[in-house]
């Protein structure tokens, strides 16, 4: 859930710290879309929220569609306020000012466990305007994934993979989704998803 204005903001601030005190290891993990059109990202472009998550403790987060709202040069602009890892397997940036600005993957060691992290957006095409994202490749998330969980449980020797998805829950048809995701590839423990705003009463 997201919270706005102040007093939801410190709820939030004081649910994260409730958890993390009773377990200290917890990954605090967002799915895409911290770029939303609100009065506090219509303002500040994006900064706000880059130092209201880095306040919180945010350990990672992938890229949305709304990621792209001000164009990559305003994410990319706001980038330097996010004092947390920004993942993203599926999005070539090599030719855009992004260009070594995220990481496909991050390896976490929590009381000696290693959890591998890698990130995965959803085709910009269509959603979003080729001026905002630019030059920006969309390569295919289930090979991405693959590879992904490949590098993380053979070469980083990772006890766990956790996959921070934007393709949305389930769809009709043929686009790849969560569920389509998580049947077409192997050695992912857990997809963490965004964009659809799917409620799900309890985990799937």
């Amino acid at each position: 859930a997201r919270y706005s204005g102040q007093g939801g903001v410190a709820r939030r601030y004081e649910l994260i710290s409730s958890i993390r005190q009773e377990n200290p290891n917890t990954l605090l993990l967002d799915a895409g879309d911290m770029f939303q059109g609100t009065p506090y990202f219509n303002f500040y472009g994006g900064e706000l929220e880059f130092k209201l998550m880095s306040k919180m403790g945010y350990d990672a987060a992938t890229i949305g569609n709304h990621e792209f709202d001000n164009g990559i040069e305003g994410l990319a602009g706001q980038l330097h306020h996010a004092h947390f890892r920004i993942l993203s397997a599926n999005y070539d940036f090599s030719n855009t000012m992004l260009d070594g600005l995220t990481e496909p993957y991050r390896v976490f060691v929590r009381d000696g466990i290693r959890i591998g992290v890698f990130g995965l957006g959803i085709e910009l095409e269509g959603l979003v305007g080729k001026k905002q994202y630019k030059e920006t490749k969309y390569l295919d998330p289930v090979e991405m994934a693959t590879e992904m969980a490949t590098v993380l449980r053979d070469q980083e020797q990772c006890d766990l993979v956790i996959c921070l998805s934007h393709l949305g829950y389930e769809y009709r048809g043929d686009k790849i989704s969560d569920i389509k995701l998580a049947g077409a590839t192997r050695d992912i423990d857990l997809i963490i998803g965004g964009h659809t705003h799917t409620f799900l009463p309890k985990p799937v």
